[in-house]
């Protein structure tokens, strides 16, 4: 189940998209729990860190919603922002704050639903884990959580955005799990998740958090393909 808040002030557009979850859920079996919110100040004094996807009208009273989307951004990263707006130039705005989409009024059912479609893929993404074996027992690491993953002997080294794991198996096995994951292969030492590629420089990968990472000559003109395609529009300048 997916838990969906709507922030909108209006009964009748709130009812609008309210139809149009209730008829995706009917037409793909999705099950969702949704909560709307009259305005941005209940919204974040209840709301924020429970929701997977966000719906935000952009005039709001009181708090308009490109603030509340900024005060959101301060307590919750990882929920999916779609922006509900009457005016498309509020569009290019909503990137500064992570939307994923927008949606203008009055919203047509079937860009609501491959709008939501896209969000619920979105999520679905970002909640994939594996679980790595400990002496303990097991730990679940996520997936949108991995900068790369290293190999060093006979064991991997998965390199998080806040502690290192230790796990057990070749790099080729995690390959093979990963594969469509975005994680990829750019030598035989490391596999890097694309989401944290921030340059190529040469045969040097620059990540998001400044680590420098090797590409290897043979693998170069591969891995670069494979990046493209995993950024999503599969073009190289």
């Amino acid at each position: 189940m997916f838990h969906i808040a709507m922030i909108e002030d209006r009964l009748d557009e709130a009812g609008r998209l309210g139809d149009y979850l209730d008829r995706y859920g009917q037409e793909t079996g999705e099950q969702f729990q949704m909560e709307r919110f009259p305005d941005a100040l209940a919204f974040l004094s209840r709301g924020c860190g429970r929701f997977d996807i966000v719906f935000m009208d952009v005039c709001l009273p009181g708090i308009d919603g490109m603030e509340a989307a900024r005060r959101l951004r301060q307590a919750d990263q990882k929920a999916v922002l779609i922006f509900v707006t009457g005016m498309a130039q509020y569009a290019v705005d909503s990137y500064e704050v992570g939307a994923q989409d927008y949606l203008v009024k009055p919203a047509r059912y079937q860009d609501f639903a491959r709008k939501l479609g896209r969000a619920l893929d979105r999520c679905r993404r970002e909640s994939e884990a594996l679980m790595v074996p400990q002496q303990s027992g097991v730990q679940r690491i996520l997936l949108r959580s991995i900068l790369y993953i290293e190999v060093q002997g006979h064991r991997l080294w998965l390199h998080t955005d806040g502690q290192i794991v230790s796990g057990t198996g070749t790099l080729t096995e995690a390959e093979a799990k990963l594969q469509g994951k975005g994680f990829l292969r750019c030598n035989k030492c490391f596999l890097v998740n694309a989401r944290y590629v921030q340059a190529v420089q040469g045969y040097e990968l620059v990540l998001t958090n400044g680590e420098i990472l090797q590409i290897s000559r043979p693998r170069k003109k591969a891995f670069m393909s494979e990046l493209a395609e995993a950024m999503g529009n599969g073009m190289i300048l």
